[in-house]
């Protein structure tokens, strides 16, 4: 008989199932139900971060909540409304930097964002994804590092394991694979290089973000 998905009531007892339908001894079973008790609490947890960045316009108040959170947020740094953040504990950001409306910050692995980056709306950065050579599929995390004075276009994907030099440029709607050196400018799907930043040591500071947003 089945009493829930992975509880089986039999002649010999109850046995419990993984979500393939095998078979786990008492330890493992209550080692994934913990597992799953806790992944509802960071999914609620993600739940009340993100009410506070959609209706919150005031900066200080949702840095306050991002910081709880775990989020490092450097001086004068703005994280604006309607950023998504998964395991916000491995987020860190330095100062003077600008992430832009519904960035999604991806913290499963480190991920660090260096100082005086802008990145512009609807950038996605992930550090965790499936490997397909699996047969179950797992998941594969690496860290992503973003150095500084670095400008991240428009709607641009960075996957896991990037490394973007200091005063790099990535050009809107590229998805980013590989590692891009210093002041080095990419575009494209999969980015590739297509100039060089001019200068060599940048020695400037974004400014004021707007301030309802």
């Amino acid at each position: 008989m089945l009493y829930s998905e992975n509880i089986h009531i039999t002649k010999k007892g109850i046995v419990f199932t993984d979500k393939d339908g095998k078979p786990l001894s008492v330890s493992s079973a209550l080692k994934k139900a913990l597992r799953r008790f806790a992944n509802w609490y960071f999914d609620f947890e993600l739940m009340v971060i993100h009410f506070f960045s959609d209706h919150i316009i005031f900066k200080s108040v949702r840095h306050m909540v991002f910081r709880l959170a775990g989020v490092k947020i450097g001086p004068g740094s703005t994280l604006h409304m309607g950023i998504r953040f998964f395991s916000p504990r491995g987020v860190e950001i330095g100062e003077d930097t600008i992430v832009g409306y519904r960035t999604f910050l991806d913290g499963r692995s480190p991920l660090k964002i260096g100082s005086h980056v802008d990145i512009a709306s609807e950038v996605m950065i992930y550090n965790s994804e499936h490997d397909l050579t699996r047969e179950d599929f797992a998941a594969i995390e690496e860290p992503v590092t973003i150095g500084d004075y670095v400008f991240i276009g428009p709607r641009v994907i960075i996957l896991p394991g990037v490394k973007i030099g200091d005063g790099a440029v990535i050009a809107a709607g590229a998805v980013v694979t590989n590692d891009v050196a210093e002041n080095t400018i990419v575009g494209g799907v999969p980015a590739k290089e297509i100039g060089k930043r001019p200068g060599k040591k940048f020695n400037y500071h974004l400014g004021r973000a707007r301030l309802f947003q």
